[in-house]
């Protein structure tokens, strides 16, 4: 059971994020994922669509073989996280609740910002955890839909792409947020610019940091960690699929990654049956 990858789920680039501080906290540990790029954005979907999208996910990297599951996507949380956790014997991790209880722990005058898809600022999770901890905090959420076009386009590095940043966040900073969280896996990709808008004063929450922080500790605590030792034996492999197309995720995977040598897999999801291409 250990030698099993921690599974890694999300609705396209943005989970890599959280991929990327495995890699860094973890580097013992085998990672698979899986983007659904084809159907991204999740945001604008109802969470009863998102649900099955996540389930058709989890399926894919069960008959692959994994000992833990990361739903890296907010909007994914919000929609599933409960049900799937309920369901699988395996330990499951959101992305919510962790940047939840750093927020609560950073904000300094107790006004916190959250920023996300369509669906996870509609689902109000976010608010509902937080103010379940801490019932005195003020919380400003906005939906910042555009944003994970920006990233999925890789359009980051435009004037463009500053004005649509500086535009949607203008709440927030009318608001006087004093700690903001970046409600989806794709916004740390957009992290210099929102803290170029939002000014060095406020604390940016990147939740995947935050996730990998759990998933640590439910290795040890499931004592499913592989140590160094036997890393050394069996090297840590990462494996990465996409359900849109493999060479335009790959350009992305490599270069957010580090590893110019990666390679993405494209597979297919079709109902509740998931058919790997290169393996039919």
């Amino acid at each position: 059971m250990k030698e099993l990858p921690i599974g890694f789920i999300d609705s396209g680039f943005g989970g890599l994020t959280v991929v990327k501080q495995s890699l860094k906290q973890l580097p013992n540990e085998s990672i698979i994922y899986l983007g659904d790029s084809a159907r991204a954005p999740y945001g604008p979907r109802s969470l009863q669509e998102v649900k099955r999208y996540i389930w058709q996910m989890t399926n894919f990297l069960r008959e692959k073989g994994i000992k833990m599951l990361v739903i890296a996507c907010n909007t994914g949380t919000a929609a599933a996280l409960e049900e799937i956790r309920a369901t699988l014997a395996i330990p499951v991790v959101g992305v919510i609740h962790s940047g939840c209880r750093t927020a609560i722990k950073n904000t300094t005058g107790g006004h916190v910002g959250v920023i996300g898809t369509q669906g996870t600022i509609n689902s109000n999770m976010y608010k509902e955890v937080m103010l379940e901890k801490a019932d005195t905090l003020d919380i400003t959420s906005i939906a910042c839909p555009e944003f994970v076009e920006l990233v999925e386009s890789q359009n980051i590095e435009t004037d463009e792409a500053f004005d649509i940043i500086n535009h949607r966040l203008e709440p927030l900073k009318e608001a006087k947020v004093d700690s903001l969280v970046l409600g989806c896996t794709h916004y740390p990709l957009l992290i210099d610019k929102i803290q170029q808008v939002m000014g060095p004063e406020v604390t940016l929450i990147d939740s995947g940091v935050e996730t990998i922080n759990e998933v640590s500790t439910l290795l040890d605590y499931f004592s499913l960690s592989r140590t160094a030792e036997e890393a050394a034996l069996t090297p840590a492999t990462q494996a990465i699929y996409t359900t849109g197309n493999a060479s335009e995720f790959e350009i992305f995977a490599r270069e957010w990654l580090k590893q110019p040598e990666l390679k993405v897999q494209e597979c297919d999801i079709k109902g509740e049956i998931i058919v790997d291409r290169h393996d039919s």
